[in-house]
C-alpha cells in the first residue's frame, strides 16, 4: 500500500468512526506533520476525500469534515427497506428448506452479538456482526451483490447509524429485533417481515434523538427554513 493510500485509509476510518467529527477542521500544516508527508501529496488525498463525500471545502473556512446529510440516508434506506423487504419474504415464503449451513452460520452471529452487548464491548464490534447478520440473508437468496452495492454506501449512512449505537441501549434493541427477523425467516412467518424490516431499517431516521443530542454533526436546514419530510 502506498503512503498516499493508507493516509486515505486511515483519515477514512478516523471520519467513519467519528474520531473525527464532523465539522473538524483537517488543516494541511497540521495532517503533514502527523504523516509527516508533505502538502503536494497530501492535497491529493484532500481532494479524493471530497470527491466521496467525506470532507466539504470552504473559502476561508478550508477543509471541515462534512456533516452527516439526513435526506442521503434517508435514500439509503429507502433502499436497503426495499431489498430486504423482498429478500425475507422469499426467504420467509419457500416450500423447501433452508440450508442448514446459513442458519446455523445466522444463530451464530446472534450469540456473538449476544455476548458483546452483555460484556458492553467495543460497538464496532457489534455493527461488523450487524453487518454479517444481514450479508448471511442476502446470501441466503443469493443476492450477495446487491449486499456488495449497500456496503458502498456512502459517508453519511455509515456514520448515522454509529451515532444511533452511542445510545446506551441501542445495541440491545437490534440484537433483538435481529432474533425476531431470524425466527420469522425460519419458522415462515412471512406476515411480519413487512413490519419488522420498517422497523429495524427505517424508524429511527424520523427520531427526535439524533437532532437532541448530535445536531451539531447533522446537515439541518438554515434556521427559519423548514425541514423537508424524511
Amino acid at each position: 500500500m502506498t503512503v498516499k493510500a493508507e493516509i486515505l485509509r486511515q483519515l477514512k476510518h478516523d471520519i467513519l468512526t467519528l474520531a473525527l467529527k464532523p465539522g473538524s477542521r483537517l488543516g494541511e500544516t497540521a495532517l503533514s506533520e502527523r504523516f509527516r508527508i508533505s502538502r503536494t501529496p497530501l492535497r491529493d488525498v484532500l481532494k479524493q476525500l471530497e470527491r466521496e463525500g467525506y470532507l466539504d471545502v470552504y473559502p476561508k473556512r478550508g477543509n471541515l469534515v462534512s456533516y452527516i446529510d439526513l435526506e442521503s440516508v434517508e435514500q439509503i434506506i429507502y433502499l436497503r427497506v426495499t431489498l430486504e423487504r423482498d429478500i425475507l419474504r422469499n426467504l420467509a415464503s419457500r416450500t423447501r428448506p433452508l440450508p442448514p449451513a446459513g442458519v446455523l452460520e445466522l444463530g451464530g452471529i446472534l450469540e456473538r452479538q449476544e455476548r458483546i452487548v452483555r460484556s458492553g464491548q467495543d460497538r464496532e464490534d457489534f455493527l461488523h456482526w450487524d453487518d454479517a447478520f444481514h450479508q448471511a440473508l442476502f446470501a441466503l437468496e443469493g443476492r450477495e451483490l446487491l449486499w456488495d452495492l449497500i456496503r458502498q454506501a456512502n459517508v453519511h449512512y455509515a456514520r448515522y447509524r454509529r451515532l444511533h449505537l452511542l445510545e446506551r441501549s441501542k445495541m440491545e434493541t437490534l440484537l433483538g429485533e435481529h432474533r425476531l427477523i431470524f425466527d420469522s425467516v425460519v419458522n415462515r412467518d412471512a406476515a411480519r417481515i413487512d413490519e419488522l424490516v420498517q422497523r429495524h431499517l427505517h424508524e429511527d431516521v424520523n427520531a427526535a434523538y439524533l437532532r437532541e443530542h448530535f445536531a451539531a454533526y447533522l446537515k439541518l436546514p438554515p434556521l427559519g427554513e423548514p425541514e423537508q419530510p424524511l
